[in-house]
């Protein structure tokens, strides 16, 4: 398995740039399956994910062309509705393509799926609304088969929790369906506003995108477009906590600081400097760290996909934090590797106490999955001596190039495969 090998002590300095956003790009991806013609998505990350949705696109019928940041989609006139469970095992966010394949072709069979280890993530939000909506499900040997012969109809659904995975889902199958749809309590994500936009540039009608009530009237002529995939915020985030835990100065470009309000806030209570511009953020990191207390919670609180990097900065910090996970009970798997590395971290249920020391000391860890991972690396950045963090794999789902961009700000960092 590829390895990233990290060298601390180097201050980062220098400017940075952050590509789209992983989950914004592969419901946009997904999109393209809801009317044939030829579709282009611009600004789409090179990461490992975006890879394994496109093998299910062309397991489904579809052709894809990549140059640069540039993926064209080719959708044909008939699909194969079907997800497998080599495909679909390896990558949670493949529960989307559910929706659309109900919406077009009135058929679908879809593995359950995989990806991160994060916990229980059920996916009975998704099925609940998609039967409301007249799509019938039955579970045959791990294989989920859905029908909508007579087609979706618009309902009225109210999810338990905003669902950013079901807010997609029922947001794409909408778009098509016949009459009109309301999510209410629905996740209200950039990534969620960046999808309607492009629907909406496809002819669908969506409003409220961003706010807790979705409202879709359905249109079933929507054509093939070109649309620019809003910025990472989460590779955003990840740099400038980077920037932070190694007391550098690091300027972000191509994001938009808004998505990372509650996040940047935090870090100010750190004691770090940021400023912020139309397009930018510039983080001065403190030589020391104070601690700070958060809680995860949906858009626009704390992410949870930036919770374990939080941590690693929290870790040296000069006194004690507490952090409370509030969407995936197993998002500290990632803290039995921390603690190698000298972190003082203790656990329990959704809460973890970091008592902050002076210094982390390098060795061997393993990324359990991508935020994970990259919350190792930042430790690694900080640590005193070599850091080799295996299963480098997992950061490739999310992360194009993540050594190399921050060997640009002067990490000694290299990967090896």
């Amino acid at each position: 398995m590829p390895e990233i090998i990290v060298d601390g002590g180097a201050a980062l300095r220098g400017t940075i740039g952050v590509g789209g956003a992983k989950n914004a790009a592969l419901k946009e991806m997904v999109a393209a399956i809801l009317v044939p013609g030829r579709h282009r998505l611009t600004n789409v990350p090179d990461i490992a994910d975006i890879t394994l949705m496109a093998d299910l696109l062309i397991h489904m019928g579809c052709r894809l062309q990549r140059e640069g940041d540039s993926l064209w989609i080719v959708t044909p006139e008939q699909l194969r509705p079907e997800a497998p469970l080599e495909l679909v095992r390896r990558m949670r966010a493949s529960i989307v393509v559910l929706g659309p394949l109900l919406a077009s072709c009135g058929e679908a069979k879809v593995a359950l799926p995989g990806g991160d280890d994060l916990g229980a993530r059920p996916i009975d939000m998704h099925l609940d609304g998609l039967r409301k909506m007249g799509a019938e499900f039955r579970l045959v040997h791990g294989v989920l088969h859905g029908e909508a012969h007579n087609g979706l109809r618009g309902a009225e659904i109210e999810l338990s929790f905003p669902s950013v995975g079901a807010t997609e889902n029922l947001m794409l199958a909408g778009a098509v369906a016949k009459g009109e749809t309301s999510i209410v309590n629905a996740a209200r994500e950039p990534e969620i506003v960046d999808q309607a936009n492009h629907l909406n540039a496809m002819g669908a009608s969506i409003r409220g995108a961003g706010t807790p009530i979705v409202h879709i009237t359905g249109t079933p002529d929507l054509q093939p477009v070109e649309h620019n995939v809003v910025p990472d915020r989460l590779e955003a985030g990840t740099f400038a906590i980077a920037a932070a835990i190694t007391g550098g100065d690091v300027t972000v470009t191509g994001c938009i600081p808004s998505h990372l309000r509650m996040e940047l806030s935090k870090l100010e209570d750190t004691g770090a400097m940021v400023e912020k511009g139309e397009g930018w953020l510039r983080i001065g990191g403190p030589v020391r760290p104070r601690p700070v207390d958060f809680v995860t919670l949906p858009y626009p609180g704390f992410h949870t996909d930036l919770h374990p990097q939080m941590v690693a900065l929290l870790s040296v910090a000069d006194g004690t934090s507490i952090v409370t996970e509030n969407l995936y009970d197993a998002r500290f798997r990632y803290v039995g590797e921390l603690s190698r590395m000298g972190a003082d971290i203790s656990t329990e249920a959704q809460h973890a106490v970091i008592r902050g020391k002076e210094e982390l000391s390098g060795c061997p860890v393993l990324a359990p999955d991508i935020r994970a991972g990259a919350a190792l690396v930042l430790a690694g950045l900080r640590a005193d001596g070599r850091t080799y963090v295996g299963d480098a794999h997992h950061i490739d789902r999310g992360y194009q190039d993540l050594a190399g961009k921050l060997q640009k700000l002067g990490a000694t960092i290299a990967r090896s495969e």
